[in-house]
């Protein structure tokens, strides 16, 4: 038996309009997610800037009022113009004023690597006994339970309420640089006491807040004069 004769090849398929859709489909979506963040960024940045301004005042008792300055390439201090926007990198400090104008003591941010992700803090510094006088906790995806402990714990928060930073003889650096211990074991005003069971978000803290004083406080005690205020807001 004789086969028929072939049949004709099928005509190629016209990928064409598929292209075209799957195109339009993602350039609808792009802009649809440009946009969601175009609208929401400034609510989110106003309730990032609503939180630090809170905390501000959390970490530095008896501070009344607050100013922010950022450092110029000359080493001196400049207050931050009203509605100025700042770079997302760039390093700010906040003063803080008691009611009658005196300086309080500073607001410092700093960030550092912990057990999930980025921890970012703020800390409130007192230059008159030279010592951290409070701490929150900004930001941070530590372990539910453990190392989000971090910023709750009583016993770890109390590390915070006078911890040593005070310069050495030369005024360069800190004379005891922060440092972890097991917990329990605090015996310094220098030392932090660890969390049981979140090393690592603790050591995460005292990094952080070790190599951030290391910067910042030789350079704020050098020039409080920068920081002098006539009229509180």
């Amino acid at each position: 038996m004789n086969p028929g004769p072939p049949l004709p090849a099928a005509a190629p398929a016209n990928a064409w309009p598929m292209l075209r859709a799957m195109v339009g489909i993602g350039v609808v979506c792009g802009i649809a997610i440009v946009g969601a963040f175009e609208l929401t960024r400034p609510v989110i940045e106003r309730k990032r800037a609503e939180a630090l301004h809170r905390a501000i005042f959390e970490v530095l008792p008896g501070a009344a009022s607050t100013r922010t300055f950022r450092l110029a390439a000359d080493g001196a201090f400049e207050p931050l113009a009203d509605g100025a926007r700042r770079d997302a990198n760039e390093p700010l400090v906040h003063a803080g004023y008691d009611a009658s104008g005196a300086l309080a003591g500073f607001a410092l941010e700093a960030a550092g690597m912990g057990y999930q992700d980025t921890i970012r803090v703020l800390y409130g510094y007192a230059p008159g006994p030279q010592t951290i006088v409070g701490l929150r906790v900004l930001e941070s995806r530590e372990t539910p339970g453990l190392g989000d402990k971090i910023d709750v714990d009583p016993d770890f928060r109390a590390n915070f309420a006078a911890l040593d930073v005070a310069l050495d003889a030369a005024g360069a650096a800190p004379a005891h640089p922060i440092e972890l211990v097991r917990h329990g074991e605090k015996s310094r005003q220098w030392q932090i006491d660890a969390i049981t069971g979140a090393t690592v978000s603790s050591r995460a803290v005292a990094d952080l807040l070790r190599d951030s004083a290391a910067f910042w406080t030789p350079r704020l005690r050098a020039r409080l004069g920068d920081f002098s205020r006539e009229s509180p807001e």
